[in-house]
């Protein structure tokens, strides 16, 4: 096992990471807070976000966004105030999740597409695009749980996982911030004999190779497109999320917790930022 570093401890469920101006920005779920930390592990709670954060972006003028997940908003949060920028509700099928928000402000959420909870089966939902200043349009439909997603450096390629259907799946982006040409990156479901990741939070790096959490194997992988499997580094509990960040973004951050439930997140507090490093620097957003 690759040598790891805890940088920050003692979370309930840490989500959405993103290396922002030599600090790394990550949503804790059920203490309801954004958090932005430096490499040494000095870590601020930034914003209170009263029904759940999740996915962080900024937009050209520094606005931090952020997904506001059971009423399926997303909030914007500048010169310390926190205002409702985009409301969800009309495509999202539950609770909204991860976001990408590439260089123009454009930002695309995903949502869970079921509710779990109450034992509904899986169903297929949309990715979400939201202009800025403009109303919520779907971007893709179709798609099991959309949720960790990249953008390549020259903001021309969106890929994402899909959760549920254990597949990246990869889109052009046109001009106008909408996706076409979509297209299967990797499908993980055969990748290797009595082998089931799932890929959760993703991350670029500048050979075109995606790092993708796997909560289902406690790992994160490190694959090329077609599903070639290039690294692996486990972790202890489960990993949910990564991002590349660092002076020379070869540091590989990892959201990892002993699981999701609510009620054994908050007793247990296994929530953890570690990070490794790796070789290969970061590209594209995030």
């Amino acid at each position: 096992m690759r040598e790891n570093t805890i940088v920050v401890d003692g979370l309930t469920f840490p989500e959405g990471p993103r290396w922002y101006k030599d600090k790394l920005y990550f949503s804790d779920f059920f203490t309801h807070q954004v958090y932005a930390t430096d490499p040494l592990g000095n870590c601020d709670s930034i914003i209170k976000v009263p029904n759940q954060p999740s996915g962080l972006g900024w937009l050209p003028d520094g606005t931090l966004l952020v997904v506001s997940m059971i009423d399926q908003k997303v909030l914007a949060y500048k010169d310390n105030a926190l205002t409702e920028y985009a409301d969800c509700s009309e495509y999202a099928n539950f609770h909204c999740n991860d976001m990408i928000v590439n260089a123009n402000g454009n930002a695309y959420i995903g949502n869970f597409g079921f509710n779990s909870r109450n034992n509904e089966s899986i169903k297929s939902t949309n990715l979400i695009l939201v202009r800025p200043n403009e109303k919520p349009v779907i971007a893709a439909n179709d798609l099991y749980f959309p949720n960790g997603t990249i953008i390549t450096e020259d903001n021309k390629t969106l890929i994402i996982s899909e959760t549920y259907a254990a597949r990246l799946t990869a889109f052009d982006i046109n001009d106008d911030g909408s996706l076409s040409n979509r297209r299967l990156w990797a499908d993980l479901t055969n990748i290797e004999k009595d082998y089931t990741p799932v890929p959760d939070g993703i991350c670029l790096d500048e050979e075109h190779a995606i790092w993708m959490a796997s909560p289902s194997t406690n790992e994160v992988l490190r694959i090329k497109e077609g599903g070639i499997i290039l690294d692996k580094i486990g972790v202890q509990t489960n990993a949910y999320a990564c991002t590349l960040g660092g002076k020379d973004r070869k540091t590989l951050f990892v959201c990892t917790s002993g699981g999701s439930d609510m009620q054994s997140c908050i007793e247990k507090k296994e929530g953890r930022i570690e990070s490794f490093r790796v070789d290969i620097p970061g590209a594209g957003i995030p």
